[in-house]
């Protein structure tokens, strides 16, 4: 081999349950090896050095052969669904309304320009500096936007001066992030970045550590939702391009082993279900910007379509008896050896999951959190034992639950799809009697067989995906979705609805094998499952990478 054949090209994903890496040939784009590791969510960090360790292990290179390293995540889309990030003070100049963004406060003041970037009204000095006092101490970076900035942006210059002199925070100016007309979408763009700047830096500033730790000297390249990858350096000032960049390297994966030019490509992970398109062996994007949350942005990305549905997705029977599965995730029990044995607390409603302090807490640390001091001192409990104990209102501990679960200073455990597959003896990778037991007593909890429960459990999995599959491609043709049209036409007595699609789907995911041929059945399609499909985005990200510097090349 010559020297450039002797190059390889990293791509890592980091997903809301595991972090995934493959390493490929350069000139050829062969994968050399691949590896996956659990996301450490209160220090990626860990979990991406982790992950990059396995990887050379296997792959037996030197990481001076390594030239460049492309990443997806989807930090910066978790941050925002669970509004979390900076605090960010919006200033608007020029004649416009308020409108409700994710902001701390919002102020409007007098100034701006026209379509000709002629000066409508002088920016006035004194409110801008009121707003920005009444601020001070109460934000952590800025968001500024004046009206037709895009023709004319002086107003936001002359903001972010007087913000350095009075405040000197990081402040974002909607010219920098988006030349289109509009606003309020502009704005929205603009608090995005702003929001997600410190987390993404975090992020940048832990990933770098990890890499420079390994001896990695490459390029890092970071895939954006456009499906283009960018520079690391300039990353935490576009932060928010970086929204669907798990579902960017979905796509080019799908671009490069779809059997057709057009092609559903469904990530199902461990957490989540994420579906895009490919239309002529491109990637659909969406042209009128990226709907993040509740808020319409001018952000590009490809159209994509996210459902809380996975092979960790906890199944469970309300006190009612009916089944719901998803959109908690919960550690499968066939891969927890630390909780009891399910025959011993799993049942209805509360008592549908077990809860552990994380094995890295600390006495000391746990000590501050009543709950986390009594998970410490007596061990592995259920949230109605929780409740009991301590005294705590049901809807506060719920909460206060789901926010531990988060930090990852706790573990839940609880029945799961990958549980239901390890009783119907399709999959082995844990404990088989751990599942068998949760399932005998969930299923006696709603009058089921043990085998018609676990039936049941996928049946709901497989719906919830293929109903965002038909929702994603009816809002394509459309503008329109199913379950916002006619969200209960599975339980009509008057129509009986069934949909056929036209082109095939592309599973990735180390769940898809398992829950997509049941969907693809019933859609009267096929499914395919290339080589490498478990850790799909990583090699979509080291594709894309690879692509990109051949077209520069």
């Amino acid at each position: 081999m010559n020297q450039e054949q002797d190059q390889y090209i990293i791509g890592i994903d980091t997903g809301g349950t595991y972090t995934d890496a493959v390493v490929i040939s350069k000139q050829e784009k062969k994968v050399i090896a691949t590896a996956k590791s659990p996301t450490t969510h209160y220090n990626l960090s860990i979990g991406i050095s982790t992950c990059l360790q396995k990887l050379f292990k296997n792959a037996k290179l030197h990481p001076n052969d390594v030239v460049q390293v492309g990443v997806s995540t989807t930090l910066a889309t978790n941050t925002v669904v669970e509004g979390k990030g900076a605090g960010v003070g919006l200033i608007v100049a020029g004649p416009t309304r308020q409108f409700q963004l994710p902001v701390v406060s919002m102020s409007m003041i007098k100034g701006g320009h026209n379509h000709l970037g002629d000066e409508i009204e002088k920016l006035d000095m004194e409110m801008l500096v009121d707003a920005i006092v009444n601020f001070k101490g109460l934000v952590d970076t800025y968001a500024v936007c004046s009206s037709m900035s895009i023709i004319n942006s002086a107003h936001e210059k002359v903001m972010s001066k007087a913000i350095s002199l009075i405040d000197p925070k990081p402040v974002f100016c909607s010219h920098e992030v988006s030349s289109r007309p509009g606003i309020k979408e502009r704005a929205a763009t603009t608090v995005l970045n702003a929001m997600l700047m410190p987390v993404m830096n975090d992020f940048l500033v832990g990933m770098q550590d990890s890499l420079v730790s390994l001896g990695l000297a490459g390029n890092v390249l970071i895939i954006r939702g456009d499906a283009t990858p960018m520079d690391i350096s300039n990353t935490h000032r576009q932060a928010a391009s970086t929204v669907a960049s798990g579902p960017a390297a979905t796509a080019w994966y799908g671009l490069h082993f779809s059997p057709q030019a057009d092609a559903l490509i469904v990530d199902v992970g461990g957490t989540t279900t994420d579906i895009t398109i490919i239309k002529d062996g491109k990637p659909v994007l969406d042209e009128a910007g990226s709907l993040i949350g509740e808020w319409q942005t001018q952000i590009d990305a490809v159209k994509m379509s996210t459902v809380g549905t996975g092979g960790d997705s906890h199944a469970l029977i309300n006190t009612k008896g009916q089944l719901t599965v998803g959109p908690a995730r919960v550690l499968p029990l066939a891969m927890s050896d630390k909780s009891p044995s399910p025959s011993t607390w799993i049942g209805k409603g509360l008592q549908c999951k077990c809860v552990m302090a994380a094995p890295e807490i600390t006495a000391e640390e746990a000590q501050h959190d009543k709950v986390l001091a009594y998970l410490q001192e007596k061990g592995p409990s259920t949230p109605k034992q929780l409740k009991d104990a301590l005294e705590i209102a049901e809807i506060t501990l719920v909460s206060h639950l789901k926010e531990l679960a988060q930090l990852q200073l706790t573990v839940e455990t609880g029945f799961t799809p990958t549980d239901a597959l390890h009783v119907l003896g399709e999959l082995e990778l844990g404990r088989r009697e751990s599942s068998e037991e949760g399932a005998k007593q969930l299923a006696a909890a709603c009058n089921m067989s043990v085998e018609d429960f676990c039936r049941n459990v996928l049946r709901g999995v497989e719906q919830k995906i293929e109903d965002a599959i038909l929702d994603h491609i009816l809002k394509i043709e459309i503008g329109k979705t199913m379950t916002g049209f006619f969200p209960g036409y599975r339980k009509s007595n008057l129509l009986d609805l069934q949909f056929l699609a036209k082109i095939p789907i592309v599973g990735i995911g180390a769940a898809a094998r398992y829950l997509l041929p049941g969907v693809a059945e019933r859609l009267k399609t096929e499914v395919y499952f290339a080589d490498h499909y478990e850790v799909g985005n990583a090699l979509g990200a080291a594709l894309m990478v690879a692509d990109a510097e051949g077209e520069m090349s």
